[in-house]
């Protein structure tokens, strides 16, 4: 049995009420880059709408490993080491049922997105909590990685920057457990969506460390670079032997990428790096006028290097995450997800996505502040 969503009845509850400021929605509220919808209408005006092939468009293709290896220094062949996907939930799926055998064990970063211990248990592995807490900046340490390792263990699963906490691995955090991985031949999948959203320094992919490259999934895509959630186009990249694999399962399942989007993405990665740096830069003043407004009300949150999520602890109020959270909707309109929805680190947390204008942050700082007041 899987769950369903710890933060889906907040979203369902919060859709009959008014005057609410929704922090719940990990979505960028900037549209997407004129430019890049015009290069998908146009390729419905002009009819290109058929299949592409399985792997995706070549040119997209390419121009995403001209992209890596620039960007990030991790050179994948466009031609047998790369695949376009229906977003990165797609491309997440299809890695997990491509490398893991039923009984495997799969040791998934947490707090997480909620869907990575949902897909193992589809695949018919064993998700186990790999902790990842405030104190340790939430990231991965070598002695934690250790300590949950069996003889059973295939494959480390992480997102970074990462949802919820906005916590990244350095160059130095990836080198301190590269050695672990070889020495016990553990698959990495590294999920890198909010890549682009790395406010101190540039972001360091894993498969970027020689000794991780042959062992690393990379998944990306477009929705949030380049607020394109709802187009639906991602990528998955890893050695050819595991992208053959991959690409099976693709054909089965998915057959190909939405065609207009692929051309949109073609156009993002062309002519959109202005709108995205414009976004980019946004998110950053957010957070800092925003977790400095947590901080200022009594909630302890940590400045996120990345993404644009905070995840302030809430354990001085007293609630859990869940009536911290539910109570905040009911009583004040701001929608907030309980940390606890993200896996056991998470507790005593909830995350605010800070996708939302300036006005509506500084407002819901206010109502947060009365809440924690009228405790």
């Amino acid at each position: 049995m899987i769950p369903p969503s710890g933060i889906r009845k907040f979203f369902d509850l919060l859709l009959t009420m008014n005057d609410v400021i929704s922090l719940g929605v990990g979505e960028p509220d900037f549209n997407t880059p004129w430019n890049v919808s015009v290069a998908g209408i146009d390729s419905v005006e002009r009819g290109a709408t058929a299949y592409t092939s399985n792997k995706g468009l070549e040119e997209l293709r390419d121009l995403i490993s001209s992209y890596l290896i620039s960007r990030y220094g991790t050179s994948y062949d466009p031609q047998n080491e790369i695949i376009i996907t229906g977003g990165v939930s797609e491309g997440l799926d299809l890695a997990v049922r491509t490398v893991v055998d039923p009984g495997d064990e799969v040791l998934v970063a947490d707090p997480c997105y909620v869907s990575y211990s949902p897909c193992v248990t589809l695949a018919g592995g064993i998700p186990i909590t790999l902790p990842c807490p405030a104190e340790d900046e939430f990231r991965i340490t070598p002695d934690t990685l250790m300590e949950k390792i069996t003889r059973k263990t295939k494959l480390l699963m992480m997102n970074f920057p990462n949802n919820p906490t906005g916590g990244v691995m350095k160059q130095g955090d990836l080198e301190a457990i590269a050695d672990i991985l070889v020495d016990h031949d553990l698959l990495l999948l590294s999920d890198e969506i909010y890549s682009e959203l790395t406010y101190e320094g540039r972001h360091v992919s894993p498969a970027s460390i020689d000794s991780l490259w042959e062992r690393t999934i990379t998944l990306n895509g477009f929705s949030k670079a380049y607020s394109m959630t709802g187009w639906r186009v991602g990528y998955f990249c890893a050695p050819p032997e595991i992208t053959a694999a991959a690409l099976k399962i693709h054909q089965y399942v998915m057959l190909c990428a939405p065609t207009m989007s692929q051309y949109a993405a073609v156009e993002a990665l062309k002519h959109a790096e202005e709108a995205k740096d414009r976004m980019v830069a946004e998110f950053r003043m957010r957070r800092n006028l925003f977790v400095a407004g947590l901080n200022r009300i009594g909630l302890p949150c940590h400045l996120p290097k990345g993404a644009f999520y905070a995840f302030p602890s809430i354990e001085s109020t007293g609630l859990s995450d869940e009536d911290f959270a539910e109570r905040l909707l009911v009583e004040h309109q701001v929608a907030v997800a309980p940390g606890s929805a993200f896996g056991p680190s998470g507790i005593g947390h909830i995350r605010c996505a800070y996708a939302v204008s300036r006005e509506d942050l500084d407002e819901a700082v206010k109502r947060i502040g009365e809440f924690i007041d009228s405790l």
